[in-house]
């Protein structure tokens, strides 16, 4: 149930901010011909990504990620309850052979994981079942072993059968004032504190934690490169596999489109290897190239061949037939219909393929520096992963999602500038 609550408060913002952005423009809104023109299926001119609502959706997922990691960015009030962290303490009964019970109290202290406080001093108390004392990391539990002091131990036939008065048997729980007290199969306690709803900063870190581990690894690096250079490595590779892979997918689609025989001849290998992921080539290009700089530029160019070819294919093949029968009207030549129909009008087809390919080797340059290489994205996030510095993690996801999406923003404004006919027939 606790992993649903982000979910289910994510959704009631989404929800309420809708119906808030829709009243507030709606009492201003014009009602001339433009403002009730019918959206219909297809019409992308239409539809436009709403800047109130990106703005919305990007706040409302870093608030929630600061409500359930208490980040200092937040006031404390929009915190989600956090791991009980101070001191608590429970009472165990214990049975001797002879039937005979006697109570005694655990007192525990909880702290973080960054802090190392004080034991706590008790005194042993009276009757054969001693007091004791014992510490506790947040979100971790810890075996206490009550009867290292006890007069009468589990060896001698003692056993635990009571939790603050709630009869217990080996392998049951007993809730306590500040968590669980679970006895294990041999009758132990097992004390785990309250967890409340905040995240373990080892699963999810707070952003201030992810900033100033940018901020160090920006100006000491990683692993011996520093972050501008990890990052450099994985976009060069990503442009020197598209650029291969544009420069023989285009023509190859061309080809597809415009002949018969060729369409015949690459379509079976075409659609074979289309469906294939570029990551289940991983061990195949291993073998042939190694795990050098060589490998993962085929791997690349692999991966965006296809699609480009799909692409340039698809280009060709939607070109309205209208437009070629007006142009051999006008008496042009095939190379002038090559030239001023069939590219001009499967450019269009030709970037969106650029965009899906480059979206594509992105992901895999990043797959497959995890498997192999020394410098890279995809390197840093498998290193950091493996000492469980998941601040780097999440660090490399965002940047790594950052660029992708700017390389998207420079392909749209390229498509924009080069092909400013798209959509207009």
């Amino acid at each position: 149930m606790n992993s649903a609550i982000p979910f289910l408060i994510y959704l009631g913002i989404f929800v309420g901010a809708f119906w808030v952005v829709r009243f507030l423009t709606k009492r201003g809104r014009v009602h001339d011909f433009t403002s009730l023109k019918t959206v219909t299926f297809g019409d992308e001119s239409a539809v436009r990504s709403n800047r109130t609502a990106s703005i919305i959706s990007v706040v409302t997922i870093f608030v929630l990620w600061g409500m359930f990691t208490g980040s200092s960015w937040l006031p404390g009030f929009l915190h989600m309850p956090g791991p009980f962290v101070g001191d608590t303490s429970f009472t165990y009964t214990a049975e001797a052979p002879d039937g005979s019970r006697d109570d005694a109290t655990v007192h525990i202290r909880v702290h973080r994981a960054d802090e190392t406080p004080p034991g706590i001093e008790v005194s042993p108390g009276e009757g054969f079942a001693k007091d004791d004392s014992a510490s506790v990391v947040a979100w971790r539990s810890e075996l206490i072993r009550v009867d290292l002091n006890d007069e009468i131990t589990k060896k001698d036939g003692a056993q635990v059968v009571a939790i603050d008065g709630q009869p217990v048997a080996p392998g049951g729980s007993v809730r306590v004032a500040a968590g669980v007290v679970n006895l294990s199969d041999k009758g132990t306690p097992n004390f785990v504190p309250s967890k409340g709803l905040q995240m373990e900063p080892i699963w999810l870190p707070s952003p201030e934690a992810v900033v100033r581990r940018t901020i160090d690894i920006a100006s000491e690096g990683y692993q011996g490169y520093t972050l501008w250079e990890h990052l450099g490595y994985s976009l060069m590779r990503v442009i020197l596999g598209f650029v291969f892979g544009a420069l023989v997918g285009i023509p190859l689609g061309y080809a597809m489109g415009l002949s018969d025989w060729f369409r015949g001849w690459f379509d079976p290998i075409v659609e074979f290897m289309r469906p294939v992921p570029p990551l289940a080539l991983i061990p195949l290009v291993i073998i042939w190239a190694g795990i050098g700089e060589t490998g993962k530029i085929i791997l690349l160019f692999l991966a965006a061949l296809w699609i480009m070819a799909i692409a340039a294919r698809a280009g060709v093949s939607g070109v309205n037939i209208s437009k070629v029968h007006a142009a051999y009207s006008l008496g042009a030549s095939k190379r002038q219909i090559m030239r001023f129909v069939i590219v001009p009008n499967s450019l269009p087809e030709i970037f969106t393929g650029a965009r899906v390919a480059m979206g594509v080797c992105w992901g895999t340059v990043v797959a497959a520096e995890l498997v192999a290489a020394e410098v890279g994205a995809g390197k840093m996030i498998v290193t950091a992963s493996k000492f469980q510095n998941t601040d780097i993690v999440i660090m490399g996801i965002i940047l790594i999602g950052i660029i992708g999406f700017g390389i998207d923003i420079l392909m749209r404004w390229a498509e924009k500038i080069l092909v400013p006919w798209k959509g207009k027939g």
